[in-house]
């Protein structure tokens, strides 16, 4: 892997110093590092008048990095987290991080060739509490319940909206999402009590249930044609409306509920999340159970795996829940800083990630939500750190699949 820091000589030589340009993650700048001094060979004199010509130039070079350090551990290969780690054979590796616009949206030539003299950072629109997190062919859709409207960052066209916003279809508290088979929208908003559709580049469609059908929604799930949706209602501690209600994705009928409150099979405790497995069968996150239910989608009751504690298959603050290509089961859990991937009939397979109080690659405090695209690279999101990390599966080559720009697909 190349390092983050890509040193190469310049071959202009000014006033006896050479030229270096160093590329770093946020500017690029020059550096003037002066030579060891040629012993046996003549010195070329310089006119004075060049000399001081020369002189203002290198004043100038001096005063654009005046701020730029290059510390000696940022020059070294950084370790890429891979999931199992070595010597294990490797099942993930971690891929990016989206903090904000700048992270997907292509930058204007112009844009760039000014910060390359000025060192200006480059600034994209930021996230404030995103909490969950949908994706079709790379287009990556997070709630935020403290910006009130969904960030789009669409990675193969390198390009970011927002969501919410216009009076009709307006966002009050976005939590759960999903997307059909043809990637249009579906988003839960927990204080105005229902779903709100749009397509996939944000036109409003439809609004499904009302604010009287609701006590707490917080989950959802849409069916790949479009036709059925699953809305998990928290409920709450004074509510016995624990459940999932299940409607007409098309029409908004109400059409029959799943569960009711208890710690029985087939019942919930402060629900939290539902997803539809490759089987067909619903997967939800029971989360004061610290469990995950399985279901037919007529609400027969299946089977039941997990269970309260700090060991791995364990639970502790279960929130989303998705499922990948081959059927497995994700949950993301806020206390343990990790998702863990399951079989269908939950066995653990591998924990991914690690609770830490400083930011950085695979690292996690407050995990929320959680999606898988269908190349199965797999997105999570956390409220503390403000941003969605990107995992790559390892059969999957790195310029593959959707998370890749156009330019960078179309070359291959």
């Amino acid at each position: 892997m190349t390092s983050s820091w890509d040193l190469a000589q310049s071959k202009r030589v000014l006033s006896g110093g050479t030229v270096f340009a160093c590329k770093c993650p946020l500017t690029t700048v020059l550096r003037l590092c002066p030579p060891q001094p040629d012993e046996g060979k003549t010195k070329m004199r310089i006119p004075t008048s060049s000399k001081t010509s020369l002189g203002i130039l290198q004043l100038i070079f001096v005063v654009l990095v005046a701020g730029c350090a290059l510390p000696q551990q940022s020059l070294k290969e950084q370790e890429i987290p891979v999931f199992p780690p070595p010597p294990d054979e490797a099942r993930f590796f971690f891929e990016r991080s989206i903090y904000t616009s700048a992270d997907v949206v292509a930058e204007d030539k112009n844009a760039n060739l000014r910060r390359l003299f000025t060192g200006e950072p480059r600034i994209g629109e930021g996230m404030g509490k995103p909490y969950g997190v949908a994706v079709f062919h790379g287009r990556v859709f997070v709630s935020d319940t403290a910006l009130r409207y969904v960030s789009v960052f669409d990675i193969p066209n390198q390009r970011y909206f927002k969501i919410g916003e216009d009076e009709l279809g307006r966002l009050e508290t976005p939590l759960g999402l999903d997307v059909d088979g043809q990637g249009n929208l579906y988003v839960v908003d927990s204080s105005a009590k229902h779903v709100q559709v749009y397509d996939k580049d944000g036109k409003f469609l439809r609004t499904v249930g009302e604010a009287k059908m609701f006590s707490r929604p917080v989950g959802i799930a849409v069916d790949a044609e479009g036709s059925r949706i699953y809305v998990v209602d928290a409920g709450g501690i004074d509510s016995e409306n624990h459940r999932v209600r299940v409607f007409d994705a098309q029409s908004g009928k109400h059409l029959l509920d799943i569960g009711k409150r208890g710690s029985a099979p087939g019942e919930f405790n402060l629900p939290r999340d539902v997803t539809i497995g490759k089987d067909g069968l619903l997967y939800v996150v029971d989360g004061a159970n610290f469990r995950v239910q399985v279901f037919k989608s007529d609400g027969t009751f299946v089977r039941v795996f997990g269970g309260i504690g700090r060991q791995g298959g364990q639970f502790s603050r279960p929130k989303e829940v998705a499922t990948d290509p081959d059927g497995n089961v994700y949950i993301v859990d806020s206390a343990f800083g990790n998702f863990q991937i399951f079989t269908p009939d939950g066995k653990l397979l591998l924990s991914v990630g690690n609770r830490a109080e400083k930011d950085g690659m695979a690292k996690y405090l407050l995990p929320s939500g959680i999606a898988i695209d269908g190349d199965g690279r797999v997105y999570v999101v956390d409220q503390f750190y403000r941003k969605v990390d990107i995992y790559r599966p390892a059969k999957l080559a790195a310029d593959a699949g959707f998370a890749v720009k156009k330019q960078a697909a179309a070359k291959k």
